[in-house]
């Protein structure tokens, strides 16, 4: 948990002194990149060569612009490239190689892939081959790894953010939810914010993070919307997963149907935090 609460405080203190949204999503999703308990940056599970390849996107809900990368290889901080690619260039995504050509195009320190692998993820990627990876740490309804961030700001515009590694051997060139507009994250100043986690390949079947917004724009409260649309992927296309979201006026929820799901959210100066379904810390005080 220390790794979501302090994600949590740094960005709100973002806020608290008149940073934006995207500001606020972009350094709490870099904390938890630079954490290795995460699969996104330093942490980042393997695939099937053995390499680390990374996914990140970024959404503006003011303006409805956004940056995300795919199949990135030895960059630290995939969020904050993401959003190079939304504020510095006329695209929307960009993979692979060419990422990386951005990447050093901006001067951005290329670090080894020892750098970013930790001995968890070596066992794991010895442990498991990709189908077992799903069924074992996917569908089993285990906790998820991928990390994200919502912020609504003083001008009440919208963010979110959300980064990963996939998962463990997963093909090479594999590409998840994470850096797909309205599967991974949307944010859209009318309506809300979403950042998801979960089984990538369900979460694009269901558009999860769009489906989440679109309930909200029915008139749903974000927890009802959430909870409505990860029934419907797990009814649907049997996946499990997660989301953080946030509304317009500021109401906010986080909502998963696996095992757990850490998070952590400031609200009016008090962290807020969680693990199991049903908690809610209040500085060290719980309440279901």
């Amino acid at each position: 948990m220390t790794g979501v609460k302090r994600a949590a405080r740094e960005g709100f203190a973002l806020l608290e002194s008149g940073a934006s949204a995207v500001d606020a999503v972009e350094a709490a999703v870099r904390i938890l990149e630079d954490d290795p308990v995460f699969d996104a940056g330093h942490g980042a599970v393997l695939n099937a060569d053995g390499d680390v390849e990374l996914d990140a996107i970024i959404m503006d809900g003011k303006t409805l612009a956004a940056g995300a990368i795919c199949c990135v290889k030895n960059v630290s901080n995939p969020v904050t490239l993401a959003r190079s690619v939304m504020e510095k260039t006329d695209h929307v995504m960009l993979s692979g190689a060419g990422a990386n050509q951005f990447a050093a195009s901006l001067g951005i320190e290329e670090v080894s892939t020892e750098e970013l692998v930790t001995q968890h993820a070596r066992e794991e990627w010895g442990q498991y081959k990709y189908s077992d990876a799903v069924s074992n740490l996917f569908n089993m309804e285990a906790a998820h790894d991928t990390v994200g961030a919502v912020a609504i700001d003083a001008e009440g515009n919208l963010a979110c953010a959300t980064s990963t590694g996939g998962i463990t051997n997963k093909m090479v060139g594999r590409v998840g939810d994470t850096p797909v507009i309205g599967s991974g994250g949307y944010a859209d100043n009318q309506v809300g914010a979403v950042s998801t986690t979960g089984h990538g390949e369900s979460i694009l079947k269901v558009t999860l993070a769009r489906l989440i917004i679109y309930h909200m724009e029915q008139g749903a409260s974000p927890g009802k919307a959430a909870d409505k649309a990860l029934l419907h992927m797990q009814e649907r296309v049997a996946g499990c997963g997660g989301a953080i979201v946030i509304s317009a006026q500021g109401e906010w929820t986080a909502k998963f149907t696996t095992k757990q799901m850490a998070w952590a959210s400031m609200e009016g100066g008090t962290l807020c935090y969680g693990l199991n379904p049903g908690e809610k810390y209040t500085e060290g005080t719980i309440t279901k």
